[in-house]
């Protein structure tokens, strides 16, 4: 089943056609650039949906406050997974689900398009914005080699000493307390379960599939006030220069195992970001969101932006997420494939070969999700707010097994339509 919509809906009604430029209120005339955040792929309850967007919101004003100081994509993007890491209604840095343990371990990486160097934490503990720390790595990769010609490193699965002490989220601790009975209870039923037919029968209202007696519950969730197991923050950003950058942030899945690395710090499967070059017609940036493992077995971020390179993006990104993902051969045990992302091309135009004043950068931008719904923001420097949206399977499909596609095109430079 799929959803395809490519009129990007917006807050109160609001729309951006098919071919928008950089909205109904320009800011600044002379400012280029150009951001699209997402919340998370996974469920957003429409009692939360107010506070999903205004985060969204917040993290494209962030990036495009650096985009209009004349700031590259790569500082952009960072200013606004930093904003999207301090919320606590995201499960990254401060809103990060617990681990078994009932400690915060996040995962974070970035991604610059110009000079294809990449920086990335796993399973990082005690660091209130795990993107910084990506960041450092990435500037440090681009000075080149350390002392004695070493190689620096671009990846730190680590679990350092925590620098300060992060305040965990009353959702995620809450959520934490009730998993944790969850699984005590779930334990204890299945061992039983392997001496009596009794206690079988006892437990069939107990949460959790039992491998002998085939007793199935409710999964766990990620808080009482919080939309249930969001994964992945994220954004993606074109810049004056026509740069592209990309990062992710994750506090991963609820109740992991301590040191479990997910999507969001390995190469290829949380984001990526690439210049235009040779063979390379478009600047492409991704950023994905959902099931880490399956994010990470399909390398679904690199997938996702060579299809871009195809003449039509949105057909493109559509069969990428149906046959590299839905349809992998690497999920094919899998009962159901959750995951989303969100993907921008874009390309310099001029329209008058003989003078550089109708020079413009073409956008095209895009979402795509297999979960129940994904929060998505975006925003040009020449606007004067963002637009934010929560896009939603359609009634009646099944979550892992459907899609849904949404996106825009957006105008930057000197020649506005």
């Amino acid at each position: 089943m799929l959803m395809e919509k490519m009129i990007s809906s917006a807050d109160e009604g609001q729309t951006c056609s098919p071919l928008a430029g950089p909205g109904s209120g320009p800011h600044n005339r002379g400012a280029v650039g150009f951001v699209l955040v997402h919340a998370g792929a996974g469920y957003h309850s429409e009692s939360k949906a107010k506070e999903y967007k205004h985060v969204c919101k917040r993290a494209c004003l962030r990036a495009v406050d650096r985009l209009r100081a004349g700031a590259l994509a790569v500082e952009a993007v960072t200013a606004a997974l930093v904003e999207l890491e301090d919320s606590p209604f995201t499960n990254a840095g401060t809103g990060s689900n617990l681990n078994l343990s009932g400690e915060i371990e996040c995962d974070a990486s970035i991604m610059d398009g110009k000079s294809l160097h990449y920086g990335a934490v796993g399973a990082l503990s005690g660091i209130k914005n795990p993107v910084l720390v990506a960041r450092r790595l990435l500037s440090e990769a681009q000075k080149g080699k350390l002392s004695a010609g070493r190689i620096p490193p671009c990846l730190t699965p680590t679990r350092i000493k925590p620098i300060i002490k992060i305040s965990v989220a009353e959702f995620s601790l809450s959520a934490y307390r009730r998993n944790k009975r969850k699984m005590e209870v779930a334990e204890r039923v299945e061992a039983e379960c392997y001496q009596t037919k009794r206690a079988r029968q006892a437990a069939e209202n107990v949460s959790l599939k039992c491998r002998t007696c085939g007793i199935v519950s409710p999964p766990l969730d990620c808080g009482e006030n919080r939309s249930a197991c969001l994964d992945t923050v994220g954004a993606i950003v074109v810049d004056q220069e026509g740069n592209v950058a990309a990062a992710v942030s994750s506090g991963g899945l609820a109740m992991k195992h301590p040191g479990r690395v997910g999507q969001a710090a390995h190469y290829g499967c949380g984001c990526w970001a690439q210049n235009a070059g040779n063979a390379v017609p478009y600047s492409t940036a991704v950023s994905t969101s959902g099931c880490g493992e399956h994010l990470v077995r399909t390398m679904l971020a690199r997938e996702c932006s060579t299809a871009m390179q195809a003449e039509d993006a949105h057909q493109a990104l559509l069969e990428a997420m149906q046959t590299k993902f839905i349809s992998s051969p690497f999920l094919v045990t899998e009962d159901c494939v959750l995951g989303g992302v969100i993907v921008l091309r874009c390309c310099k135009c001029v329209e008058d070969q003989t003078s550089q004043e109708d020079a413009h950068t073409l956008v095209e931008f895009l979402w795509s999700h297999t979960t129940e719904s994904m929060c998505i923001g975006y925003m040009s420097a020449q606007d004067s707010k963002a637009k934010t949206h929560i896009s939603r399977l359609p009634p009646g499909t099944v979550a892992g097994h459907s899609l849904a596609i949404e996106g825009g095109v957006c105008r930057l430079g000197n020649k506005t339509i």
